[in-house]
């Protein structure tokens, strides 16, 4: 279309976008970059590679209470970023700044990860503070997804707990380089020597300190760097001013033991350094430190930093080691899937240059719609640009000229609400981007582009987590991250009738947030159903539907999710056959069903051995939708039937009365003929429990565990405390908190995780069987 064939409004656009694409836009930052005109791409090049080298993105992950979200707030402090510190459980009711929830200040925990950024010499750096509770596991592992480096921390107490091993799991699950922080040195009891040592044992981890700690517990002063070897001591009101001095002479032998050691492991994996430590050369402090980073970045070492974040003691040395040795974005292999060429694998550039490749993987609703975090992998995201979501095909482009109307208020920050002008210029379907977002915390900054290797978040694109954007000249998506499967169910139906409407809303808000938590429909009770990943994840939803809906609602006691199975091969033959004038129903079965072997990745299969036409194949693909169908409720107690086997070895049809639906049927009652011969059993979930408790208390608790049917399997002693491992059915692990805390006179804690599916004893499955009929049978009477 001519320029001089256009509508006013669109000539309008089209001048405004022309004038726009012209002007460079600012990167981030909000100041426009010049070059020089001898040559420009050169000089371009040199930009983003620089840009690109000093950017770092960064999670910080733990188990509950080792100090995750304080020392997030001490990075943000000492970054300039915030101007107060405020604590996790603060009694200025501000609480920390990474915890913008109300229900999160209020409990002392972290439930959703927060992204935020900051500055530190120069270095930008993308953080993102993650929870340590198991039932928020998912928003670890998004997180992990999409992130370059991480830190773990480990307290200097309680050492590698139950969720610090899920956690690492999920680190190497997504190849993850990262730095230990021991944190905690204040606390009585503080042992970082043997914190290192559970991390070699119990987390395999080839790793060993950079610095040592002067003094412990109450003398805890400072910290000795071993790679520049230098002290450290923090002064000031709030540790604010680093003092370097020399090392103390009573920690000289200390310091020269732990350096050797130090220089020892990075050898084992770092062959430059191996040679010259072979050799009996001198190594300095810069050979140590880059040695110390190729190996970080291979992830065959890991650096174990210590300090207080509390007393505000070790956090600015732990900035330094992330800029030191945690990689930046161009030095992390990503790669993606071309659809285009049937999922070939293809590595990413992982620089601007490239075609735009962005992952969303995480959604937010709040009061201005769907906030959708974007991590970019290649290429450039601007305003006035196209995005397309390779899953869903929409194109999406911003397609107004916003003119500022009034000002309004968002979390801490101000913006322009914009009325639009706009028009659409072709007949493809278009969705508008009003704002490309950095966040901080739940505060929002404006920026009109961003590149490969940030993190940022766009409002108004309908998406789903995990979706992939692209500019439109490649059709990649990046593989899909790890989502666990939900262990625990509860009954949820709103108070008042009248606020249905919000109820609904609250729980499609909900599931589009959390991948781990499901909603669903009992046919047979017409309830709805909840699944989480337990008891306090299903209860934070519905204590956030009550407060941000308005709806209260009442819960049923938390509904196992059991399975069933068979253990043995049984026989099926069945004729389904049905004549009320008119063409009837004509169909039949023949086959057996049967045990998967174990350790199978597949739930349910389906296989087709008829030879001949017995059964015309346009029936067979009714034939199994009928099988799947009656797997989904077993006849012991109504769960889904996994680990089965359904093979099809003969049947016959009727040229007239055949159709889908017979077959189908017959399906459904085969399945249910034999399937009391194949000796059906009940799997219950098994949750690994780890308890921690004063020694006094430990028999009290292994006694409790035993009547709950729990395998022990490890005990161990941690200073006065007894930590107790075990195999315990979910079934009888509802309500544990409170008796645990009765039992140890609130001094007990305990983590539970997801282990397996087990099959009860004979004597829990009749119990549940009956259990099952007596609820029948008074719904029918």
């Amino acid at each position: 279309m001519a320029p001089s064939a256009r509508s006013p409004a669109i000539r309008l656009l089209y001048t405004l976008s022309s004038c726009l694409k012209t002007t460079s836009s600012p990167l981030l930052t909000g100041t426009r970059r010049t070059f020089s005109a001898g040559n420009p791409a050169r000089v371009e090049a040199e930009w983003w590679k620089e840009s690109m080298e000093r950017l770092r993105n960064i999670g910080i992950s733990a188990h509950i209470d080792s100090g995750k979200t304080t020392l997030t707030e001490r990075i943000l402090y000492y970054t300039g970023r915030i101007h107060e510190i405020h604590e996790v459980r603060g009694r200025d009711g501000v609480g920390a700044k990474m915890d913008s929830m109300d229900l999160e200040r209020e409990k002392g925990i972290t439930i959703q990860s927060a992204a935020t950024y900051c500055s530190w010499k120069d270095y930008q750096v993308n953080i993102i503070d993650t929870p340590g509770h198991v039932d928020f596991t998912i928003e670890v592992e998004r997180a992990l997804r999409v992130l370059d480096g991480a830190i773990l921390v480990l307290c200097s107490v309680g050492g590698v707990q139950s969720q610090s091993i899920t956690v690492d799991r999920q680190m190497r699950r997504y190849d993850v380089p990262r730095v230990a922080f021991i944190n905690k040195l204040d606390r009585m009891g503080a042992d970082p020597w043997k914190v290192l040592s559970q991390a070699r044992l119990k987390l395999r981890h080839h790793n060993a300190a950079v610095q040592v700690p002067i003094g412990l517990e109450d003398d805890f002063q400072g910290l000795v760097d071993l790679v520049q070897l230098k002290a450290y001591y923090f002064h000031g009101s709030s540790g604010e001013k680093v003092v370097t001095e020399e090392i103390p002479p009573n920690m000289e032998a200390l310091v020269a033991e732990k350096r050797r050691e130090l220089i020892e492991m990075v050898s084992e994996v770092d062959d430059k350094l191996a040679e010259a430590f072979l050799n009996d050369e001198p190594i300095s402090s810069a050979s140590l430190e880059e040695a110390i980073r190729r190996a970080t970045v291979a992830q065959k070492f890991i650096p174990v930093f210590m300090g207080s974040a509390f007393k505000n003691k070790g956090v600015q040395p732990l900035l330094d080691g992330v800029l030191s040795y945690l990689p930046c974005p161009i030095e992390v292999a990503n790669y993606a899937l071309d659809q285009n060429k049937n999922e070939e694998k293809v590595t990413l550039s992982g620089t601007p240059v490239g075609p735009l490749v962005a992952l969303a993987f995480k959604l937010e609703e709040g009061r201005f719609g769907q906030l959708t975090y974007l991590r970019i992998y290649e290429g450039v995201i601007r305003k006035g640009d196209f995005i397309i979501n390779v899953n869903t095909g929409k194109k999406i482009k911003i397609l107004s000229w916003r003119k500022p109307k009034r000002l309004i208020r968002l979390g801490a920050c101000l913006y322009y609400r914009s009325i639009n002008i706009s028009c659409e210029v072709t007949h493809e379907y278009f969705q508008e981007v009003p704002r490309l977002v950095r966040m901080h915390s739940n505060e929002m900054e404006d920026i009109q582009e961003a590149h490969a290797g940030q993190i940022v978040a766009v409002f108004g694109v309908d998406c789903a987590s995990g979706d992939t954007f692209t500019d439109g000249s490649v059709k990649y998506t990046m593989t899909s991250m790890n989502v666990p499967e939900p262990v625990m169910s509860l009954a949820i139906s709103p108070v008042s009738k009248d606020s249905g409407g919000q109820f609904s809303k609250a729980l499609n808000r909900f599931q589009k947030e959390d991948p781990t938590f499901r909603v669903g429909l009992d046919a047979e009770s017409g309830q709805t159903i909840i699944s989480g990943m337990g008891e306090l994840h299903l209860d934070i939803y519905v204590e956030r539907m009550r407060r941000e809906y308005k709806v209260d609602a009442t819960v049923g006691r938390p509904r196992v999710n059991f399975r069933e199975t068979v253990t043995q091969r049984a026989n099926f033959d069945y004729l389904h056959k049905k004549q009320s004038g008119g063409q009837g129903q004509y169909g039949r079965v023949c086959g057996y069903i049967e045990p998967l072997p174990e350790g199978s990745s597949i739930k349910f299969e389906f296989e087709n051995m008829i030879v001949g036409q017995a059964v015309p194949s346009n029936f067979i693909p009714a034939i199994e939708k009928g099988f799947r169908e009656a797997a989904n409720s077993g006849s012991l107690i109504g769960h889904p039937v996994e680990n089965i086997r359904v093979v099809l070895t003969d049947g016959a049809a009727h040229t007239v009365d055949s159709s889908e639906l017979a077959f189908k049927l017959a399906a459904i009652y085969a399945f249910r003929q034999c399937y009391t011969a194949a000796k059906p059993v009940i799997l219950e979930p098994v949750m690994l429990v780890e308890l921690k408790s004063p020694t006094e208390f430990q028999g009290t608790v292994t006694g409790d565990i035993n009547k709950r049917k729990g395998l022990i399997v490890g005990n161990d002693q941690e200073g006065d405390d007894s930590v107790v491992t075990a195999h315990v059915p979910l079934n009888n692990m509802f309500g544990y908190s409170t008796s645990l805390r009765s039992m140890t006179q609130g001094k007990g804690e305990f983590t539970m995780e997801y282990k397996e599916h087990s099959p009860v004893s004979q004597e829990v499955q009749m119990q549940l069987v009956n259990n099952y009929k007596a609820v029948k049978a008074a719904e029918n009477s």
